[in-house]
Order: structure tokens, then C-alpha cells, then sequence
């Protein structure tokens, strides 16, 4: 970030912060944060200065917003710098469960040209015609929905308020309805941020709502999906494979039972990466600085 930032010639002095020990030895003298995963609430009590923290990521879950409006703290998030990528990482691993890329990697690996699969059920197959649940009808659901399209799939979504538009789905409902459409879904997307709404939204009983050849995607936030009920379905064959990029804890532990069932495709929480992120959030900070110096109230991305 501190390399593409310099690439501005803001003027603007800045440092980086690459643990957080850095980060607490220069919080007394910061204005201004930008960070995303090293940010604890309690760190507001050693920065008295701060004025404005700009997330680089789009998720908010780890800041306390009643803090933050009584240190008088504003927040910007970087929702939207990455919803393509998203998205395509989404499409990515809806494509690979259903082609067997990994069985083919692992099989590249040996050296091993594997024939035709007799069995018909456990056949690569196709999206066309298929349907795709997309759990959060947000930037990354939108998104999601007109790649689905593209390859022929029906598309349903659920988001809090279904009257403000399909967003490129055939259908969207309220999240109300969640358990009547899984049983219709072949895969079933999470895009929707974490909130205690959506905190084991998908639980043992929506599991057991979903066709046991169903395929899961989380590319929102691991907690969205109780992992032990997941766990569970997947190794019991209640639903066919999950494709996850996030986890409840992270890094995945070396332990977690997920690491050895041979149904799931798992990727570190890499979703978002893309080669043009850090000038994305770049954009949104320094907008957001040229408005709270102009005396505005309103951000690009406010969160507070």
C-alpha cells in the first residue's frame, strides 16, 4: 500500500506499519489509519489523534461503530474495490466443483491419465440449466448473478429488502424465505457481509434443507456458515462439496478436519486479491480526505 501510495505524490507524510508491534508504536502520532485485519477496538484508547480510519477491506465486523462515533472517529470501508474479483473467484470455484479441477490437479500431480467416469452421478457436469441460490444480492451477489446467466443457470437471491430489484437474477426474496429456496438450489453462493443476522445463517437445518447434491460457495465470512454443521453434512454426504475461501478461524488450523474431506476446495481467503487493489482503495482514501478537509459530512463508503 505504502508503495503505490508514494506513486501519488500527495504530499501527505505517511508510514508503514507491518506487525502489530509497529502499529501500536505509531498509533500516538497517527491522524489517520489505514488497515483492515490489524485493527483491535481497544487500540482507539492509544491513539489520540485519530480522526478517520479507512478500511481497506469491505467488511466491518471488527469495529466497534459506537466506539468509533463516541471517540468521534469516522469510518470509511472499501466496499466495491473488489466485487468483480469476487465474484469471479465465486464463479471460479462454482466452475472447478463442478468440473473436478481439483480431482484433475491431484491427478496431474501422479502423473495419472484417469478414463471416463462409468458412474453418471459422480461425473463432471454442467451449470447449464442448473440452479444458483445467491445468499446476499449486494455489489458481489449483482455480480455473481450476471456471470451465472452467462453459462445458462437460473438464478435466485435473497437480500433484506427484495423490492429494490432483481440485480440480475431471474428472482430475488427476503431473507425470510432462505429455507424454502435452498431445497430448489444446486449451488448455494454466500455473499452477504457478517452481521448477527447472518452469523450461522447456515446452520445444521439449512443444511438439511439443501439437496444432498448440492454444492456450498462462501466467499463472505466464515461465521456465515456454522462450521462444525458443515463439517458434519459434508462428511456424511448430506450435501456434495463446498467450495470455501473463507473459514471461521484463519489461517484454517492445521487440525481442522476440513484440510482432509475430499469434497471441499479450499482457497486462503483469497477472493479479493487483484492486481489493482491497493490503487482502488487509494482512490476512495483520498477522496474521503479531500471531503473531511473541505468540511463535509458525508464519505465516500461511510460506514460513520
Amino acid at each position: 500500500m505504502a508503495d503505490r501510495f508514494a506513486l501519488r505524490n500527495t504530499g501527505i507524510a505517511y508510514v508503514q506499519a507491518y506487525s502489530a508491534e509497529e502499529l501500536d508504536r505509531e498509533l500516538p502520532s497517527a491522524d489517520v489509519l489505514v488497515l483492515s485485519m490489524l485493527w483491535r477496538n481497544e487500540l482507539a484508547d492509544k491513539a489520540p489523534r485519530l480522526k478517520f480510519i479507512q478500511s481497506i477491506s469491505s467488511g466491518m465486523d471488527r469495529y466497534d461503530q459506537d466506539l468509533m462515533r463516541a471517540r468521534g472517529i469516522r469510518l470509511a470501508s472499501a466496499a466495491g474495490v473488489n466485487a468483480f474479483a469476487v465474484a469471479e473467484h465465486a464463479m471460479a470455484l462454482i466452475l472447478a466443483l463442478q468440473r473436478k479441477i481439483p480431482d484433475a490437479a491431484v491427478n496431474q500431480s501422479k502423473k495419472h491419465w484417469r478414463g471416463m467416469i462409468s458412474e453418471i452421478a459422480a461425473r463432471e457436469d454442467q451449470l447449464t440449466g442448473k440452479t444458483l441460490l445467491i445468499v446476499g444480492m449486494g455489489r458481489i451477489g449483482s455480480r455473481l448473478a450476471r456471470l451465472a446467466k452467462a453459462f445458462d443457470m437460473r438464478v435466485l437471491g435473497t437480500k433484506r429488502n427484495p423490492s429494490t430489484g432483481a440485480e440480475g437474477a431471474d428472482a430475488v426474496y427476503g431473507n425470510d424465505k432462505l429455507h424454502e429456496l435452498l431445497g430448489q438450489a444446486d449451488v448455494v453462493a454466500l455473499t452477504c457481509p457478517l452481521t448477527p443476522e447472518t452469523e450461522h445463517l447456515i446452520d445444521a437445518a439449512a443444511l438439511a434443507a439443501m439437496k444432498p447434491s448440492a454444492h456450498l460457495i462462501n466467499v463472505a465470512r466464515g461465521r456465515v456458515a456454522d462450521e462444525d454443521a458443515l463439517i458434519a453434512a459434508l462428511a456424511g454426504k448430506r450435501i456434495a462439496a463446498a467450495g470455501l475461501d473463507v473459514t471461521q478461524e484463519e489461517p484454517l488450523p492445521a487440525a481442522s478436519p476440513l484440510w482432509a474431506i475430499p469434497n471441499v476446495l479450499i482457497t486462503p481467503h483469497t477472493a479479493g486479491e487483484t492486481q489493482r487493489y491497493e490503487d482502488s482503495v487509494i482512490d476512495i482514501l483520498l477522496e474521503n480526505l479531500d471531503r473531511l478537509w473541505r468540511g463535509e459530512n458525508e464519505l465516500r463508503n461511510q460506514v460513520v
